[in-house]
């Protein structure tokens, strides 16, 4: 039987890294340098909110386990997201620090809800997503298929209106997600081939004649 602390830990662990994923987007911003600045970036975006949860449903090895952990990590993540943007508000100049959380309890719920509806089905990909071969692909290529076209649609909306950090930061993004996804693709493609060879060469030497 399994160890109950090993197994409360593996379920603590990804709930712990939900509440991380939350924080790091909003502390980075709190450091005036381009590394901070564009971790500030990258986790304002979706994907690697998706990501997180795609990657606890594929280490988890049940259904139920992968939804659930996936979505209760994500809506934690949120929550904590809002909570230190209420606590450490960013306060524009000749704004009054009290403005700055206004609406942020309310925000907290909403988003905090719709990442745990959210967090379950990209947990069940993630778990999918461990089926070998082409059956998996699919799933596999989820996560860079989101911020390839999250990265887009940023870039249209928003490189031009800040500073080059933020171009910089989502150009680079879609060209990692670009090549993730050729590599995944590249290796299903492999595997499938040397699977059909080597059902092939089976195949050739069940048929051949028995040596007399």
């Amino acid at each position: 039987m399994r160890n109950p602390a090993a197994r409360a830990a593996s379920f603590a662990v990804p709930i712990g890294a939900g509440l991380l994923l939350g924080l790091a987007g909003p502390v980075a911003g709190k450091f005036d340098n381009s590394v901070c600045q564009a971790l500030s970036v990258i986790f304002s975006g979706g994907w690697p909110w998706a990501c997180y949860a795609f990657v606890v449903g594929y280490l988890r090895r049940s259904k139920i386990e992968s939804a659930l952990l996936a979505a209760t990590g994500l809506a934690v993540g949120v929550i904590a997201y809002y909570v230190f943007k209420d606590l450490y508000p960013a306060v524009p100049a000749g704004l009054e620090a009290g403005t700055a959380g206004d609406g942020i309890s309310s925000r907290a719920l909403v988003w905090g809800i719709a990442a745990f509806v959210f967090g379950a089905p990209v947990g069940l990909v993630g778990y999918f997503a461990r089926t070998p071969g082409i059956g998996g692909l699919f799933f596999r290529l989820l996560i860079p298929l989101v911020a390839y076209i999250e990265t887009t649609q940023r870039l249209h909306t928003e490189a031009d209106s800040r500073d080059a950090i933020v171009g910089t930061t989502w150009t680079t993004v879609r060209f990692a997600a670009c090549l993730v996804g050729a590599i995944l693709v590249a290796h299903a493609a492999r595997n499938w081939w040397r699977e059909r060879r080597n059902r092939a060469e089976d195949r050739e030497e069940a048929d051949a004649p028995a040596d007399l």
